[in-house]
């Protein structure tokens, strides 16, 4: 399949097939990862626009809802992946909205404590942009505009992104794009 015809394919909307879990940055007190929960909806748009909808939860059912990001910007195709044939290096780069919900009281007073400078307060189910603002709970500096280095893979009418590094590292560059895929993803 040629980076045209994927694009073409890529089209639409997509969907977790169930919660996810990812090793996080974070650790526990014994030194190891602590996993993150997720469910992904992602719409793939003409001119290679993108909106990411990522549900984070507490739990690795999917019954307790912790935040709500949404992302929308741009994709930026970057040629073969080694992964496999036709998979293709793809940066994903959040240029036109970055919005944090909240869905959780515990995590609405985290934020009040960690990110209170230049947001109003934050309150369970109040979405607020985080576009191009400092926000210290996902490393975020004013002024930049948050990316990853990922990959992008279709087979079998399934849609795979990277898989994230074991020991929780982000996407945040070159070096740090995936080397393997992750659970895919299917059509809304």
């Amino acid at each position: 399949m040629t980076v045209t015809e994927l694009k073409q394919t890529i089209l639409g909307e997509w969907t977790s097939i169930a919660p996810e879990v990812r090793p996080s940055a974070a650790k526990n007190p014994d030194g190891t990862l602590k996993p993150f929960y997720l469910k992904r909806d992602f719409v793939v748009l003409p001119d290679d626009a993108f909106e990411l909808t990522i549900t984070n939860f507490a739990d690795p059912y999917g019954q307790v809802p912790l935040a709500r990001i949404a992302l929308k910007g741009h994709m930026e195709w970057r040629g073969d992946h080694p992964v496999a044939a036709g998979a293709q290096k793809v940066d994903f780069t959040a240029d036109t909205a970055y919005v944090v919900t909240p869905l959780l009281q515990g995590f609405v007073d985290v934020l009040n404590k960690v990110a209170a400078d230049g947001y109003e307060t934050w309150e369970v189910g109040k979405p607020q942009s985080i576009f191009g603002k400092t926000f210290a709970p996902f490393g975020l500096a004013a002024g930049t505009n948050f990316k990853e280095y990922d990959l992008v893979y279709v087979a079998h009418d399934l849609l795979f992104w990277g898989a994230r590094n074991v020991d929780g590292r982000g996407f945040d560059s070159e070096e740090n794009r995936p080397t393997n895929l992750q659970i895919p993803l299917v059509r809304k």
